[in-house]
């Protein structure tokens, strides 16, 4: 199942299974079976003949698998290609995310955002920290997550919001940031170039972006890879009773 694509599943009871695992990111079948079927006979420590019957379609259609620990996820088309940067001796591994990262992306979005001010990044670290779902695909939204890691510890990530409103589903919005301890090794280069590499391999046209104008940093980042300041929005955040313009970026595919 790809993120642009839309959910069509037939039949309510499958659908509620669907969604129960999609809001929870990673669930123990079990569990999913207790909640949501009666068990068959009463009692009796089986999966209900109407919950295996729905879990084998849900699977069969590839919308939701079951990992090797038995738990269930939604079955988005990752792949698993990984992008390698070695230099001053650091082995940065780039590659698409896991629901086991959610707690190390939003470490690091919160860090980067104290030391940057990237309020958009920090508002996807509150939406996490609420949900507790990583990657996201039902009728409202998509949401996708690359991660930079040095020996499985998350030092950068690149997020990507697609809306499933129609008017809007050519477009994605970007977060993207590295721990300052980790800049200048080409790691934001490499998550920005595989969250633009998943966008074209999905059709969309457009990216976009906002940040406060006294990111400045992260302003000629952007610039300098053909991004272009679209508007500004004067006073638009409030920060320490000052008021700061808002940048809004975008990149034409």
């Amino acid at each position: 199942m790809e993120l642009t694509e839309p959910i069509s599943i037939e039949g309510d009871d499958r659908a509620r299974l669907y969604e129960y695992v999609e809001a929870r990111g990673a669930v123990d079948k079990e569990q999913a079976r207790a909640d949501l079927y009666p068990a068959d006979p009463p009692g009796e420590p089986q999966y209900s003949r109407a919950f295996r019957h729905d879990l084998a379609i849900l699977k069969r259609d590839g919308y939701v698998e079951e990992g090797e620990d038995g738990r269930l996820r939604i079955a988005l088309e990752t792949d698993d290609r990984r992008a390698e940067v070695t230099t001053d001796d650091v082995s940065v591994t780039i590659r698409v995310a896991r629901q086991e990262d959610l707690s190390g992306i939003v470490g690091a979005i919160r860090r980067v955002a104290e030391e940057m001010t990237y309020i958009e990044a920090e508002t996807v670290a509150d939406e996490l920290d609420h949900e507790d779902v990583l990657l996201r695909h039902n009728e409202f939204e998509s949401r996708m997550f690359f991660v930079a890691t040095v020996d499985d510890e998350v030092v950068g990530w690149a997020h990507l919001h697609v809306p499933s409103l129609e008017k809007l589903s050519h477009t994605a919005e970007l977060t993207v940031g590295v721990l300052e301890e980790y800049r200048g090794m080409g790691i934001g280069t490499g998550l920005l170039d595989r969250a633009i590499e998943w966008v074209e391999e999905h059709g969309l046209e457009k990216v976009y972006q906002s940040v406060p104008a006294t990111n400045e940093d992260a302003i000629e980042f952007f610039e300098a890879r053909g991004w272009a300041i679209e508007a500004v929005r004067e006073d638009h955040y409030r920060l320490d009773d000052e008021s700061i313009d808002e940048v809004m970026m975008a990149l034409e595919l």
